[in-house]
């Protein structure tokens, strides 16, 4: 018998507790294969260099003691003999088989374990996995230890503190090790974020006077630092009289800081200072982290000087922190000090600190500033990071630069790099803005290709470029693909293609989707009823309107102040303004605040209506609910001023939206600028004129055809060409108006010559020529009797294949007709009678 020679330790708990009723059941996951029957016993003494199969005949009924033996004489364990073997044992088998070889030669229970799992698949009980934990134990590997508890852990899940406690406690409570066991048990469950288990572990041990230790206090304070309980723990700490380290106070503040509770955090730092153990650079840091993240800059740098105070040299770590804050609050200037300071402390700033200057630099707009960053870091030996390159990418889009983007991009993936979400979402977001709409789609596929789909942000943004384009149909498609794929649309992709329909369709296109929407519950967002009771204003249907925003009330949904807006913009634009006050009045009563578009909007209707007095009246009620006025608020002001002609006052006006910052845009100058060409002081508009290019405001078409038609009509013909010229010179866009006022204006002098020149030149840039832009200079022509210029202009007419209209052919006859040229006069008779223009 080889129990003489390999005693075997009988087991600890009751049999019955730690298999499965099922004994003769399989553990593998392997087929078993038949044995060769075995038939006597043999003295284990009577070979002294057994073979593989020698040592499995010697105990033919027991496969327990044989693997046993195998194990104790080194046999080779890919032979076929020991394959054969192993797949016939059970659960019970292996445990004992484990078990004994704890006693005996624990490697070799480690290396029998192993071997099951790995190569046999078998899925040990939990009693086992213990034994080898206590092994690893009693051998100090912890670190073994602690990757073995979380892989049973992983196993076992959440909530299995309970059921794994009672068998550490009945099988092995008094095996050596095992209060490491239970510490490190505990320890595993915090570090697997399986808190109450911990804590539950935590209370088991305290009942049995197992001591953990700091390191699984530390790690259960650290996953509990966020909540008050974290008190609960250290005060535990405090009673087990367990010294505390660093860590300990450190994840206390940190967690402090966490909680913004800031002042008791300072408190702790003091109170922690009596103490032996002193506070660490990691307390500090948390303590700067948290002053700079709600803006306290001078309280982080003043924590900064206290850690020399404290003989504590501060780390990278804290150098970026405060580089960080400083970049964020656009110090730049200060950032660069600090980082300048941490090479005079022997601390080289490293590819974070790099970074968090350079995104400072593109938090500002200044992206020459980022490069230079870069380069200094190149110059250090360091190279770009991903987050490196995507802040550039970001910077460079975000400018407007987007060449510049994709040329960091091909750089990226020559380095090897591969793009993140971030990175595609902004070319994709550049690229729409800019109206690239299929280069967007084209980087999809290269998106796919390392493994990145297309998120609901990245759908969102290409629906809403679609829409912009007015490939509404396309975006649908596009939102349909992404709900096939399991994307749920939000409430972007909502609106870009409701904001779509309701522009580049009809109303009704965009209402069914609206239905759809709301009729199935996907969306009840009060952005997609405001689109709709928006267009509905727009084009005066008040009542769709009203009628969406009672099913709003019904279905419980909160108006916004943009649905009141836009009622209100519809009652106005009908001039229902005692209706449209009504509804302002309503405001205050659902909880919301008049914005300056409400009272903009108004004063607007107001001022449409002519009441200057109550215009003013609402600018005042807005002052009193100190509701700040906009550059469209003083517009609508201006324009009011300026229909009764209070020049001086608008002018006042506009140098009090520049004192105030508020810029005035092409819309307010316009409208002074008209009311200084009709006043005929046309050079103080063009005093404004210039004062917009000094401004950086750019002119728009309305401003020149203003200006034009003010020489024109109040000032100097001669002036007007002049002008024209020059900003023909220039390159400037003109449009269809500045050339018809000035032809217009040439014909009423009687210079036909320069008239046609400019018709000339406005049929060359490609306009729209239509029979009423002939009519207009022909009837001029017609007025001075400038018959023969009449005839020029009929000719250029019919060879643009214009015809006549009935207007136009009265007012040349009647022309013909006075200054006796009757054959001119019988001819085009004849051609308005051949066109069916001729009166019955």
């Amino acid at each position: 018998m080889l129990s003489h020679i390999h005693p075997w330790r009988p087991l600890r708990f009751p049999i019955k507790s730690l298999i499965p009723s099922a004994l003769g059941s399989l553990i593998f996951t392997k087929p078993s294969v038949s044995a060769a029957m075995i038939t006597a016993d043999e003295d284990p003494t009577a070979h002294n260099y057994p073979t593989d199969a020698d040592a499995f005949i010697s105990n033919p009924t027991d496969p327990v003691r044989q693997i046993l033996t195998f194990f104790t004489r080194k046999h080779d364990s890919s032979s076929h003999c020991f394959r054969t073997l192993v797949l016939k044992l059970n659960q019970l088998q292996v445990d004992k088989i484990i078990d004994n070889l704890e006693v005996e030669n624990p490697e070799s229970a480690i290396e029998f374990f192993h071997l099951m799992r790995n190569e046999y698949g078998c899925r040990h009980s939990i009693a086992s996995q213990f034994v080898i934990a206590h092994i690893f134990a009693g051998k100090r590997r912890f670190k073994e230890l602690r990757s073995f508890l979380l892989e049973i852990l992983q196993e076992e899940g959440s909530g299995s503190a309970p059921s794994l406690s009672e068998l550490l406690w009945n099988r092995f409570g008094d095996w050596d090790s095992n209060g490491v066991v239970w510490d490190m048990l505990a320890f595993a469950y915090s570090r697997s974020e399986m808190v109450h288990d911990a804590l539950f572990v935590l209370a088991k041990m305290k009942d049995l006077n197992l001591r953990p230790s700091i390191l699984t206090y530390n790690s259960l304070l650290y996953n509990l630092r966020h909540t008050d309980i974290m008190w609960d723990v250290y005060d535990d700490i405090k009673a087990s009289g367990i010294p505390r380290n660093e860590y300990t106070n450190s994840i206390l503040i940190d967690g402090l800081c966490r909680q913004s509770l800031l002042q008791e955090a300072i408190s702790f730092l003091r109170f922690s200072d009596g103490e032996e153990t002193r506070p660490s650079v990691s307390s500090f840091n948390s303590l700067m982290s948290k002053f700079c993240t709600v803006g306290y800059l001078d309280v982080a740098k003043s924590f900064f000087c206290m850690m020399f105070k404290y003989g504590i040299l501060p780390d990278s770590y804290s150098y970026n922190i405060l580089i960080h804050g400083l970049c964020v609050a656009g110090s730049m200037e200060e950032a660069l000090e600090f980082t300048d300071d941490m090479e005079r402390h022997g601390l080289e700033p490293d590819v974070v600190t790099y970074n968090i200057l350079a995104k400072g630099f593109r938090l500002l707009g200044l992206m020459n500033g980022a490069w230079k960053i870069i380069h200094r870091m190149l110059l250090k030996g360091l190279n770009p990071d991903i987050i490196t390159y995507t802040m550039l990418i970001c910077g460079h889009c975000k400018a407007g630069n987007i060449e510049e983007g994709f040329k960091l991009r091909k750089e990226m993936l020559s380095r090897g790099f591969q793009l993140n979400g971030i990175s595609y979402t902004v070319l994709l977001s550049s690229l729409c803005k800019m109206g690239r709409v299929n280069e967007a789609f084209c980087l999809l596929p290269e998106m796919e290709s390392i493994g990145l789909k297309p998120d609901i942000v990245m759908y969102s943004i290409l629906i809403h470029g679609l829409c912009k384009q007015g490939e509404v149909q396309k975006a649908i498609q596009l939102y349909n693909k992404m709900c096939l794929r399991k994307i749920l649309p939000n409430s972007f992709a909502h609106s870009a293609i409701l904001l779509g329909l309701s522009d580049k369709a009809t109303l009704l296109e965009a209402r069914m989707f609206f239905d759809t929407l709301t009729e199935s519950e996907l969306m009840e967002d009060i952005v997609l009823y405001n689109i709709m009771i928006y267009r509905y204003a727009k084009v005066g249907k008040i009542s769709e309107a009203i009628q969406l925003y009672k099913q709003i009330i019904e279905k419980g949904i909160s108006p916004s102040i943009v649905t009141f807006n836009s009622l209100l913009y519809g009652f106005c634009r009908r001039r229902k303004l005692a209706e449209a006050r009504v509804w302002f009045d309503a405001i205050e009563a659902h909880g919301l605040v008049p914005s300056a578009i409400t009272f903009t909007t108004l004063m607007n209707a107001l001022c449409e209506e002519g009441n200057i007095f109550g215009m003013f009246e609402m600018l005042y009620k807005m002052e009193e609910r100190a509701v700040e006025p906009t550059n469209v608020t003083y517009t609508v002001i201006i324009k009011g001023l300026c229909k009764q002609k209070r020049l001086q006052e608008s002018l006042q006006l506009l140098e009090e939206m520049h004192a105030k910052g508020i810029s005035p845009d092409e819309i307010t100058y316009n409208i002074i600028i008209h009311c200084l060409c009709r006043a005929r002081d046309m050079r103080k508009a063009f005093q404004l004129h210039n004062e917009m290019l000094r401004c950086n405001i750019r002119p728009s078409p309305v401003t020149y055809n203003v200006l034009i038609n003010g020489l024109c009509v109040y000032g100097d013909l001669n002036d007007a060409d002049r002008f024209f010229s020059s900003l023909q010179n220039q390159n400037v866009g003109l449009t269809k108006v500045a050339y018809t006022t000035l032809i217009k204006a040439h014909c009423a002098k009687g210079d036909v010559g320069k008239a046609g020149i400019l018709f000339h030149q406005m049929v060359q840039k490609g306009f729209d020529i239509s029979v009423r832009d002939y009519s207009a200079v022909i009837n001029r022509l017609c007025k001075k009797n400038l018959t023969t210029k009449v005839k020029v202009f009929l000719r250029m007419m019919l060879s643009d294949g214009i015809s006549l209209d009935q207007e136009n052919s009265f007012v040349m006859l009647n022309a013909f007709h006075q200054v006796g040229d009757l054959n001119s006069e019988f001819e085009l008779l004849a051609q308005v009678i051949k066109c069916g223009l001729f009166p019955d």
